[in-house]
C-alpha cells in the first residue's frame, strides 16, 4: 500500500482514487451522441492533444471524477490509428489520482515494479485556459485492468468541476481469469478495484444518468 493511502470498501462499487474513465471511439461526435442517447447528458468539447492526434469531450461523474470521450483529431496529420480502427465506443482504461507522483515512483522503485514517468502533459481548453498534469504509467498494467496515475497541477481546475453534470458512476470492476493475482496487484498499489472472475481481461463500468443506464466495457 502506498504511503498515506488506505484501502476502503467503497459502497458505490467504485475505486476511491478513481479520477476518470476513458471511452474511446473513432469519431468524437458519434461518441458524444452515444453517451447522450443512453444517459441524457451531453458531454462538452474539451480540447485537443497536440502531437497525440486526439481530441476529447468530457462530462462530470461527480466530485473529482469524470468521463473522457477520446477520439482521433482530424485536424492533426497523424491521427491515433488504434482509435480510428474501433468499430464502436469502448472503455480503454482508467486513471487514479494522487497528489504526489514522485512518492509513488519511489515506492514502485523500491518494490521493483517497472513504470514510466512521471511525464508532464497539458491541454488547452476552448476558453483558452491550459490544464496541466503529470502521469505515471505501469509497464505491466495487467492487460489494461490497472490504471495509470495522474497528478493535477494545483493551478488547474479539475475537469469534473465545470463539465456537464447529471451522471454518476455506479460501478467499475475488472474481470480476469486470475482474480486473486489482480487483487494482490491492486492491493500493492493501494487500489480498491472490484475484481471478479471471467474468461478474459475486461474493464466494465456502469454510468447512471437522468435518461437511463449506460454499460461500457473494454
Amino acid at each position: 500500500m502506498l504511503p498515506g493511502q488506505h484501502l476502503s470498501a467503497n459502497a458505490a462499487g467504485t475505486p476511491a482514487l478513481l479520477d476518470h474513465l476513458i471511452l474511446g471511439c473513432n469519431d468524437l461526435d458519434h461518441g458524444i451522441a452515444f453517451v447522450e442517447a443512453h444517459t441524457g447528458v451531453r458531454a462538452a468539447f474539451g480540447g485537443v492533444h497536440p502531437g497525440a492526434g486526439t481530441r476529447n469531450a468530457l462530462l462530470s461523474l461527480g466530485r473529482r471524477r469524470y468521463l473522457e470521450i477520446l477520439a482521433p483529431d482530424p485536424a492533426q496529420p497523424d491521427t491515433e490509428k488504434s482509435l480510428k480502427a474501433l468499430s464502436g465506443p469502448r472503455l480503454l482504461t482508467w486513471a487514479a489520482h494522487l497528489t504526489d507522483l514522485d512518492a509513488l515512483a519511489r515506492r514502485l522503485r523500491e518494490a521493483g515494479i517497472a513504470f514510466e514517468g512521471p511525464t508532464s502533459g497539458s491541454r488547452k481548453r476552448p476558453n483558452g485556459l491550459v490544464l496541466q498534469w503529470r502521469t505515471l504509467m505501469l509497464k505491466d498494467d495487467a492487460a489494461g485492468l490497472l490504471p495509470f496515475f495522474i497528478e493535477w497541477s494545483a493551478a488547474s481546475v479539475h475537469p469534473s468541476a465545470d463539465s456537464p453534470r447529471g451522471c454518476t458512476l455506479a460501478r467499475l470492476d475488472a474481470s480476469t481469469s486470475d482474480p486473486d493475482a489482480l487483487a494482490r496487484q491492486g492491493s500493492l498499489l493501494g487500489l480498491d478495484l472490484a475484481v471478479v472472475s471471467g474468461d478474459k481481461p475486461q474493464l466494465r463500468a456502469t454510468l447512471i444518468g437522468p435518461k437511463g443506464r449506460l454499460d461500457i466495457a473494454s
